[in-house]
This record gives structure tokens, C-alpha cells and sequence, in this order.
């Protein structure tokens, strides 16, 4: 442990004071980059008197961060987008010097994640009618990047991914990274599951691994730009697909869905899904045990046609350096 400062030393004392785990003071007071940030932490402290005293706080995502360790920060709901950040983490780092953040899991505070200065991020979204999904943006948006490099992924069922990367990387830049590569990637669909089945496949994944080689070999060549993505930010980031999964008679009232939803939109004594607040990820189908949560059957066999004929053109992995 490095020797803390004297203003260091009363930041820490004054989280502690505030309720603070002494273990986040640790982490906080010996990440600082200088005394003017430790200052400035301490003017909010004094401006903003109270702590939360309804949320959680899931401490497992703030860790220690010793150097070049690389965060993967995803949103996963269906596990298509995890499948192919795997990819190329595996490639990017060893698992010794990794640690996660899950943006699906509603309990935790982004805003306690810490970073090192020569840390990677690696953040990972699925594109959802080509945007970014609101529930990520939110929780993006909560984290504080301290200007690590990132490396942005979008993944998406083989129609298009539209606006989803330059969306992905103006929240990236809004939440205070610095964005060097992007990717996008093909993923079986999460809504009609015969479109892009079985991807990322073989083929995707040597392109992938390349891809992550030549990510490296820019970092390690000291070349730091940000890379032009296509697409635009639009006022439409962030929309909803607007389907609600319902609940069968299959349903045994376990409550799993309503534990593991993102958005917090699945009531946890009906387990009926607000439509309002759904964004049609399809994590609850997905991780039922019973298989009790579907969608309309007419919806999902309409949506199959169409987008089989949107999607029939495999669509191959795009990077962006």
C-alpha cells in the first residue's frame, strides 16, 4: 500500500464516518490520482448529506486493481453478447488480471466500480432494433471511467446494428472512457432463435481472436484514437422493443424472473411483466426453469418470417481501429 496523503487520509476517514466499507475507502483513497480529485470528492461528501437507505450495494464488483487489468463490463441478458466478449477477452487478457461488472444485475452500484490508470475496459451491449438498450445507457452512465482506454463491442442478430456503436460510444465517452477499437459482432438472435443459430461459430471466432490481436497490437504500438464508428446519436437511443414476455400455467412461482430482471419489471408476487418498463430482452424466458415465460405466438411467428428474409444474407464481424 502506498503511503496516503494528508487530504487522502481525510477522505478516507470521511467515508468511513459516512458508513462506508473500510475496504472501498481503501480502494478509493489509494486510487486517487492526486489530492485535487480527493478534494473534490470531499466537497460532495459535504453537499450531499445523506447515503441511499433503500438500495443494496453489491461490493463483489469493486476490487482491487493492480496494473493492466481489464475490466469486461456487459450486458448480456440472453448470453449471445457474453459469448463473444469471451472471445475476445481471451485473447486481451488472462483471467488472472480480469474482473467483471454485469450491467444486467439491478443491485449493484456502478458508481462504486474503480479503476486503475493503465487498466482496459471492455464494455459489451446487444443492439436492440439497432440501439443501445436503455437499462444499459442507465447504468453506463452510472460508472465513472476515470479515462481508461475501452475497447466497445455491439452484437447483433444479423439484420443490422444501425446507430448501436456511435450510441455505445457517446455513452462511453459521456461516462468519462476513452474508446481505441470497436467491434461488431453476429450473435443468434435473442427473439427468433433460428436466425444466426449456433453463432458466433467457428468462423466468427478465428475472425474474432484476429481482431483482438490487432486491438493489442495498437495498444501496444502506443496509438490511443478513437476510432469512427458508423451511425449517429438519435433521440431514439435506448427505445424499448415493446414486447412483454407473459406467463404460462407452466409457472411454479419460483420468482427467478423477477430476481434477474434488468429492468426490475416483473412483479415479484404476480410475476406479470410491466410493459412499460420491459425492454424485451428476454432474460426471463431464457433462464426459466420451467419454460413458463413466453411471448404472443403470433407476434414471434410474424416477427420469424420477417426477419428470416431480412436476415437470410449472413453478416459478417466488423472492427473499427
Amino acid at each position: 500500500m502506498k503511503p496516503k496523503s494528508r487530504i487522502s487520509q481525510e477522505l478516507y476517514q470521511k467515508l468511513l464516518d459516512r458508513g462506508y466499507q473500510e475496504r472501498f475507502c481503501d480502494l478509493v483513497t489509494q486510487n486517487l490520482n492526486t489530492d485535487f480529485t480527493a478534494q473534490r470528492m470531499i466537497f460532495y461528501l459535504f453537499h450531499y448529506s445523506e447515503l441511499p437507505k433503500v438500495r443494496k450495494c453489491n461490493m463483489s464488483n469493486v476490487q482491487q486493481t493492480g496494473s493492466e487489468v481489464t475490466h469486461s463490463i456487459i450486458f448480456s441478458p440472453t448470453g449471445g453478447t457474453k459469448k463473444v466478449a469471451d472471445i475476445l477477452l481471451e485473447r486481451i487478457s488472462d483471467d488472472a488480471k480480469r474482473q467483471t461488472v454485469d450491467l444486467c444485475d439491478p443491485n449493484t452500484c456502478y458508481e462504486d466500480v474503480v479503476f486503475g490508470s493503465d487498466d482496459l475496459a471492455l464494455i459489451a451491449i446487444p443492439s436492440y432494433g439497432g440501439h443501445v438498450p436503455k437499462t444499459a445507457l442507465e447504468r453506463i452512465a452510472q460508472i465513472d471511467g476515470a479515462g481508461v482506454r475501452a475497447v466497445l463491442v455491439c452484437v447483433y442478430g444479423n439484420r443490422a446494428y444501425d446507430n448501436t456503436l456511435a450510441e455505445l460510444q457517446d455513452a462511453a465517452v459521456k461516462a468519462g472512457f476513452r474508446p481505441i477499437a470497436a467491434v461488431a459482432a453476429v450473435a443468434e438472435h435473442s427473439i427468433a432463435r433460428q436466425v444466426a443459430a449456433g453463432r458466433p461459430d467457428a468462423s466468427d471466432v478465428a475472425v474474432l481472436q484476429d481482431m483482438a490481436d490487432k486491438i493489442m497490437e495498437k495498444i501496444s504500438g502506443g496509438n490511443e484514437n478513437k476510432p469512427a464508428v458508423p451511425g449517429k446519436v438519435t433521440e431514439k437511443q435506448g427505445m424499448s422493443m415493446g414486447m412483454a414476455p407473459g406467463i404460462s400455467g407452466d409457472c411454479v412461482k419460483c420468482g427467478l424472473c423477477a430476481r434477474k430482471c434488468p429492468a426490475g419489471a416483473i412483479d415479484a408476487d404476480t410475476l406479470k411483466s410491466d410493459s412499460k418498463k420491459c425492454i424485451s430482452c428476454m432474460r426471463c424466458i431464457s433462464l426459466c426453469p420451467q419454460n413458463a415465460r413466453k411471448l404472443n405466438k403470433v407476434i414471434t411467428s410474424l416477427g420469424g418470417v420477417a426477419l428470416g428474409t431480412l436476415c437470410k444474407k449472413r453478416r459478417e464481424c466488423e472492427l473499427f481501429l
